[in-house]
């Protein structure tokens, strides 16, 4: 029997930085959602055009989702008729790197194909 080895890598935290940054990104749709809030807030309507194939009822769910999870800002617009706006919060914007770089991937794996 091969003799197991003890691993030289330090544990990770009890609450993993990686698993907790997933958790945010990792529901459907929530990279679209902060991919094109990424250059500022947008309504509803505007996202579930941006969004191919995302219905009305799972955008509003993704949306509240977000933004009990402090990565989205709700902001009602007084107009006539009142409107709502969605923007990033300061955490919804550390994370346009993240998604701008698997984009990026993306991107790529896409023409080796």
């Amino acid at each position: 029997m091969v003799k197991l080895r003890r691993s030289r890598v330090e544990p990770p935290p009890e609450v993993c930085p990686l698993g907790e940054c997933m958790s945010l990104i990792s529901g459907a749709w929530s990279p679209h959602v902060i991919w094109y809030l990424r250059d500022g807030p947008r309504r509803f309507g505007e996202l579930r055009a941006d969004i191919k194939g995302v219905s009305a009822k799972v955008l509003t769910a993704r949306l509240r989702q977000l933004e009990r999870d402090g990565v989205v800002i709700r902001r009602e617009v007084a107009s006539s008729p009142p409107t709502v706006e969605y923007a990033l919060s300061e955490l919804g914007a550390e994370l346009r790197p993240a998604i701008a770089a698997i984009v990026d991937v993306g991107h790529r794996l896409k023409r080796r194909n």
